[in-house]
């Protein structure tokens, strides 16, 4: 069964989302994000994605006490991105109580540097972020693009002994409009030997069960859920089975 991880983004110490990362585009959902992690433990998510994106625009970590104080108040293995950008901020991060970490624009400017985390900490707490507009690799909290396809991107990795992959596409995040099966049924068929976690447009259940359908191990949900299209009731029912 596909797991479901709830999503909270951080803008100044507060849980907000952004539609296709268009930081004009910000709706504040809860002034206290450990207050929701708390909720998101208690329907029985074992899993949290941590996002900054003060640190994703700033190309630095930035909301690291918000992380420290999830991590300290609940059990949840935290995947963190956003602004990791050096030696320095991986340590940052780890210290302040991530599982996991996710590096996305890192590992499209500083391939060198990446590689060396993959080497350093293994692939069980290295994540390679694919986000992709248009299918091709977006970074530094999606206010650029580059010349790397998502495939060929993703491959590469792989080959550096990645095997978790979170990828959004770029159009369907915060729209609820359902996410791009297209592109992770591409993403499964031409590469093997990944986990595989969607991320963005999922507006419901079936959204979530039309993605474990065609393979994917894990989504990322956030609008959704504070939009209340999956109710609570309905997370806790799915993490039930999950046991």
């Amino acid at each position: 069964m596909i797991e479901i991880i709830p999503a909270i983004d951080i803008i100044d110490g507060k849980c907000v989302r952004l539609s296709k990362g268009d930081y004009n585009q910000k709706k504040t959902y809860n002034e206290s994000p450990v207050e929701v992690a708390k909720q998101f433990e208690d329907l029985g998510c074992h899993s949290l994605h941590l996002v900054d994106l003060d640190g994703a625009k700033s190309q630095h970590i930035v909301n690291y006490a918000v992380l420290e104080e999830i991590a300290g108040k609940t059990s949840l293995n935290i995947d963190f991105g956003g602004g990791l950008k050096s030696d320095d901020d991986l340590r940052i991060a780890f210290e302040c109580g991530a599982g996991k970490v996710t590096g996305g624009s890192i590992a499209v400017k500083n391939n060198v540097l990446f590689e060396s985390w993959i080497a350093r900490y293994g692939s069980e707490r290295i994540i390679l972020g694919a986000d992709a507009k248009g299918g091709m690799i977006s970074t530094d909290g999606w206010l650029e693009s580059s010349d790397k396809h998502v495939i060929p991107f993703i491959n590469y990795y792989v080959g550096k002994r990645i095997t978790d992959v979170i990828s959004t596409d770029i159009d369907c995040d915060g729209m609820l409009e359902g996410p791009s099966l297209r592109l992770y049924s591409e993403i499964l068929a031409q590469i093997s030997g990944i986990r595989l976690i969607a991320s963005g447009g999922v507006s419901s259940m079936s959204d979530v069960y039309a993605l474990h359908e065609i393979g994917v191990t894990a989504v990322i949900v956030g609008k959704a859920l504070y939009e209340g299209r999956i109710t609570p009731a309905e997370l806790e029912q799915h993490n039930v089975k999950l046991i």
